[in-house]
């Protein structure tokens, strides 16, 4: 009997043991699960996030958070298996977060150029919307291109063929629209004086060209900047945007509210689609927000993941994340999910 009990409390102990050892084994999971949040309007690390020098900036009663997801990059069992039990957490496949050949570094050197991405076309979305105008300049142009003797370094294109030029996206677009060979009219000043002229497109590498490098110019009087560290990716643009233009208006776009929210923004304004609503809605909600702005593409995924008492709102442009922020200062009900 003696013998038994020896035996049967040496079996629990050494199945203590390897099931210690089996919970603490890595496995090729990540653990995704509420960021900080981040408002936009205020400080960090005692400086302020949206930097503006040489105009007054206002004040604003509320705030617009930006909303994060926390990666735990390396992950044992025990820990996986406490994601999987867990409503805040995602445990998903290492490689949808760190792909096959790239290293950690790597992903996170690419988010952080995307971060900065995001911050640039926040930036030229916002001054867009107050009135800023881009200016597609001519930086060189090739010798033996079909610009060459027609276009100089300087000039600012404006039009193709009677379309108007707004962004540089907008110029390759117009060009290419049409087949290599084609007399394209190119409408430019140059010193203030308007001008156009005929430049027929050359293919180069498979698409049509007219042998000029261009680059976008946003004049305005006042210096711009955001100065935010250790967060990476391009889902806070949208949230850039409204700070910016927040703080260049007397309106407070926040209406008093706590405002959370996420999405991509490109250069003309519009809203794109990004990963982990389900925990960025967590953090939100954490951080005391009273409304979350959603990109379009994520409403369906953000009311299967909604938390209580936490308004989800449409966006798919920074007019309408506009438009909404001011139904709800004058008491109205904007678009929800």
């Amino acid at each position: 009997m003696r013998r038994r009990g020896v035996t049967v409390l040496l079996g629990a102990l050494l199945t203590a043991l390897l099931s210690i050892g089996v919970l603490g084994a890595p496995v090729p999971y990540v653990v995704l699960g509420p960021g900080p949040t981040v408002d936009t309007l205020g400080q960090e690390d005692g400086k302020e996030v949206i930097q503006v020098t040489g105009r007054e900036t206002s004040t604003s009663a509320g705030q617009l958070r930006l909303t994060t997801v926390g990666v735990q990059p390396s992950v044992k069992l025990r820990s996986a298996i406490q994601g999987w039990l867990s409503e805040d957490q995602a445990v998903v496949p290492r490689e949808l977060v760190y792909p096959p050949g790239e290293s950690q570094q790597e992903v996170e050197q690419r988010n952080a150029e995307d971060f900065q991405v995001s911050q640039t076309s926040a930036e030229t979305a916002a001054l867009r919307e107050l009135g800023y105008e881009v200016q597609v300049v001519v930086k060189t142009v090739a010798a033996d291109g079909p610009a060459a003797g027609v276009l100089r370094p300087g000039d600012v294109v404006t039009s193709v063929d009677g379309e108007p030029v707004p962004l540089a996206s907008r110029l390759t677009d117009l060009i290419r629209a049409k087949p290599a060979g084609t007399a394209l009219r190119i409408g430019y000043t140059r010193d203030g004086v308007a001008r156009t002229d005929t430049i027929t497109s050359q293919e180069q590498d498979g698409r049509p060209r007219i042998g000029i490098e261009i680059e976008q110019q946003q004049p305005h009087p006042f210096t711009l900047a955001i100065d935010l560290k250790d967060i990476g990716g391009p889902s806070a643009g949208l949230m850039f945007a409204l700070g910016i233009i927040d703080k260049l208006t007397p309106e407070d776009l926040t209406g008093g509210r706590v405002i959370a929210g996420t999405g991509t923004i490109d250069d003309s304004g519009r809203v794109g689609p990004i990963g982990g609503i389900p925990q960025k809605l967590v953090g939100a909600k954490q951080a005391g927000a009273k409304v979350f702005l959603v990109p379009a593409a994520n409403c369906a995924e953000a009311v299967r993941n909604r938390q209580p008492d936490l308004p989800l709102v449409k966006v798919g442009s920074l007019d309408e994340a506009l438009a909404a922020l001011e139904t709800l200062r004058s008491g109205g009900q904007p678009t929800h999910c």
